[in-house]
């Protein structure tokens, strides 16, 4: 197998540096923002699985980001989970438009209603024109569906100047499938172990793991530390598997603290069976997590308004 980086425009290939536990890396000195690349893959063409903007969408080339481009203005909300009232917002329906930018002229509409937190279905980049975004296959790329990844900034900087706090959905237990290229890659980003109804789940406790959990957890923090985000509500975390004396979830408690450095965030777990050891301290043998989503009480409404008892 060979892989080698391609820039566009660049005359020749360039050639990549094996380093430990499978990664190959090197440093290219005429690469700036809004550069386009691929890795070739046995010369095939592939994006980067760590690419942080696919501005042709996922089938396309990936795009060097600056992330500290962007000219923040307003503070962090002090944030804790205490009387919150939050509302889910899908950015690509909330609006005619469907951008971040025009969501952002909306956002004094929320502040008047009595909201203090927006929690943002999941961005990462996906394929087609329309989606809940729960089948992302570039978890560090926002979607270009609802703009640049500065417009997200932007976004996330005018909630916050409105006293706003925002956190994102983020889904660490399948990719995809359609357009994921991880496979591609290393086929030890999935496992056989663990059954999964979304699709392929992660290999986050079995041989040649430790990669796949960096590479999520620091996921995880890339969001609190270059989008300056207020937290995180991971979905669904029982389909997170992971039989590690360290389990992958209070690492990413542990990794997007830390990001966040001074600033408080809040960490909201969606699980099924509702398992409290997710919101034990770690010093008690928990998570570090900060809620759970309270999946019986929308269910239970459901019933009562409509009637309806699907699953």
């Amino acid at each position: 197998a060979s892989i080698d980086l391609h820039i566009e425009g660049a005359a020749a290939p360039v050639q990549l540096d094996r380093e430990d536990d499978g990664y190959y890396s090197t440093l290219v000195a005429n690469a700036q923002a809004g550069t386009r690349y691929t890795y070739r893959l046995d010369g095939q063409p592939y994006p980067d699985p760590a690419s942080r903007f696919q501005p042709d969408g996922p089938f396309g080339s990936s795009q060097v980001v600056d992330p500290r481009g962007y000219a923040w203005t307003a503070a962090h909300p002090d944030v804790s989970i205490d009387g919150q009232i939050i509302y889910e917002m899908h950015v690509g329906t909330f609006t005619r438009e469907g951008t971040w930018r025009s969501a952002v002229e909306r956002l004094p509409s929320l502040v008047e209603t009595g909201i203090t937190m927006v929690e943002v279905m999941p961005v990462a980049e996906f394929p087609g024109r329309f989606g809940w975004g729960y089948d992302g296959v570039f978890p560090y790329a926002p979607t270009r569906l609802y703009g640049t990844p500065d417009d997200f900034r932007f976004f996330i900087d005018a909630a916050h100047g409105l006293g706003l706090a925002v956190i994102l959905d983020v889904v660490y237990n399948h990719l995809g499938p359609d357009g994921c290229v991880f496979a591609q890659y290393a086929p030890e980003y999935f496992s056989t172990l663990h059954p999964n109804e979304w699709g392929e789940a992660l290999n986050f406790d079995g041989p040649s793991s430790a990669p796949v959990r960096d590479y999520f957890t620091s996921n995880a923090a890339y969001w609190i530390e270059e989008f300056r985000l207020d937290g995180l509500r991971l979905v669904p975390t029982q389909a997170i598997h992971h039989h590690s004396p360290v389990h992958v979830l209070q690492e990413i408690s542990e990794k997007t603290r830390c990001a966040a450095a001074n600033r408080s965030i809040v960490l909201i777990a969606e699980n099924e069976p509702q398992d409290v050891r997710q919101v034990q301290p770690i010093e008690s043998g928990g998570f570090g997590l900060d809620a759970l989503w309270n999946d019986d009480f929308h269910h239970s409404a459901v019933v009562a308004l409509t009637g309806r008892r699907e699953a």
